[in-house]
């Protein structure tokens, strides 16, 4: 038995750098790694003795380094970014197509994407001499499962990659680059991977993170890590071929950003939103450089720079206090329990209307704000109220949050247009009394 508390306290501690010369490592004092030459790790290791023997505390700070890139004519085959955009440094590019033997890719790719740019996909990697395999699967909500994962690794295994250097491709919605994203934290204990997002929904939201996970024991994403991809390859052409309802889909995670952090794309969405909808988020031709951007690229670039803003320093999600969270407290529930039915972004939404509803509750905003949102909701063509999404439902996922995020609701909430806090006192009653006039308020007969 190791007992960490009265006796470690007391016992004397040491604190050890590591340094490595010719291949070895060995822990030395702060004194003596001053000393000499060699490589010095930022890990360090902590030693205490006590009566009870020994006891090493190792401290060892993991950094992940990974690009998001936009890109245009992503599948152009004169262009590099496919195969070489997740190298930053030209070394060490310089080195890896200077590596003797065929380049390799493996590619998993969501079977309706796979039919729409699978035979563009083959002729990009034909025309470069590029050895590859394209698995198409069907990575849906109702198929998003260990069983894709096990298939995929599989495939990997048969086809055989350099786990350094020749990193999985995953082409497709949020659902595919999740699973593709897991499959690669696992092989190897983790192969480099490269997303590149056909929807806007991954566009802008699962694509920018480190994310991955399958649903398991009727629960969203139960099973995952946290392995960032090398790169996430953002090509808009892509959204081209998307229906107005997936296009809506993906606004509502623009829209969650908007309304936490950034009044200005809240103003944008609710301006332009229908207009991006019906240009499938694509830009004008631009004369110049000099023209101001387009509300596509604007609105992109907002809402991925304020996802990052948020992500980056808190990575594995060691701080659970999270303003990315915001319609995310009862849509897994929701989205789950109705599946298919509603979309991932539409049970967001539906989940940040029933949030206005407890803002207002609680004071932080205005009745005018509130309806100002729901219009632009209803203005991007994103539902604001489901008939499955009951009072029993909403306790239940704000139970299940509760057992989750070290017993608080960790609640992100609206205080304005554009600003938000994370509340940690939000009570059943008012939980019930908002629910009350928001299920008045919004519901239809269509709902039921």
């Amino acid at each position: 038995m190791c007992d960490g508390s009265e006796s470690q306290n007391q016992a004397e501690q040491n604190v050890y750098n590591l340094i490595q010369t010719n291949g070895t490592w060995s822990r030395r004092s702060p004194q003596q790694s001053q000393q000499g030459e060699g490589r010095l790790s930022a890990a360090k290791i902590y030693e205490s003795r006590s009566d009870q023997g020994s006891c090493w505390t190792v401290v060892s700070p993991v950094t992940f380094t990974y690009r998001v890139l936009q890109c245009r004519d992503l599948l152009d085959e004169a262009n590099d970014a496919l195969l070489w955009g997740h190298v930053g440094d030209p070394e060490e590019l310089r080195a890896l197509k200077g590596r003797p033997g065929p380049v390799k890719r493996f590619v998993v790719m969501d079977e309706a994407v796979h039919a729409l740019y699978g035979a563009r996909v083959a002729r990009y990697f034909e025309a470069r001499g590029v050895a590859f395999r394209i698995l198409p699967l069907p990575t849906t909500e109702e198929n998003k499962s260990l069983e894709l994962v096990t298939r995929i690794l599989e495939e990997v295994h048969a086809f055989g990659i350099d786990r350094r250097a020749e990193p999985i491709l995953a082409i497709g919605g949020g659902v595919c680059l999740d699973v593709a994203g897991l499959a690669a934290s696992l092989y190897r204990r983790r192969t480099p991977y490269v997303r590149v997002p056909t929807t806007l929904l991954a566009y802008v939201d699962a694509s920018v993170g480190a994310k991955t996970g399958v649903n398991f024991a009727g629960g969203k994403n139960k099973l995952g890590s946290y392995v960032p991809p090398a790169a996430t390859l953002l090509d808009r052409g892509f959204l081209r071929s998307l229906p107005r309802r997936h296009l809506a889909n993906g606004t509502a995670e623009m829209l969650k950003m908007a309304l936490m952090k950034h009044r200005g794309l809240f103003e944008l969405l609710e301006a332009e939103g229908p207009t991006m909808l019906s240009s499938s988020f694509q830009s004008p031709d631009r004369v110049g450089a000099e023209e101001p951007a387009d509300a596509a690229t604007e609105s992109t670039r907002v809402a991925i720079e304020t996802m990052l803003e948020e992500l980056a320093p808190n990575l594995w999600e060691d701080d659970l206090d999270r303003l990315v969270d915001f319609g995310h407290l009862i849509s897994p529930e929701l989205e789950m329990t109705v599946l298919p039915a509603l979309l991932h972004g539409e049970a967001v939404t539906i989940d940040m209307s029933f949030m206005l509803s407890v803002a207002r509750e609680r004071g932080l905003l205005t009745a005018q704000q509130q309806q100002r949102v729901l219009g632009c909701m209803r203005g991007l063509g994103l539902p604001v109220h489901h008939a499955a999404c009951s009072l029993g439902l909403v306790r239940r996922a704000l139970a299940g949050r509760l057992r989750h995020s070290a017993g608080s609701l960790r609640m992100p909430l609206p205080t304005g247009l554009g600003r938000a806090e994370i509340f940690h006192d939000i009570s059943d009653e008012t939980v019930c009394e908002a629910y009350s006039k928001w299920n008045q308020e919004l519901s239809a007969p269509e709902d039921s």
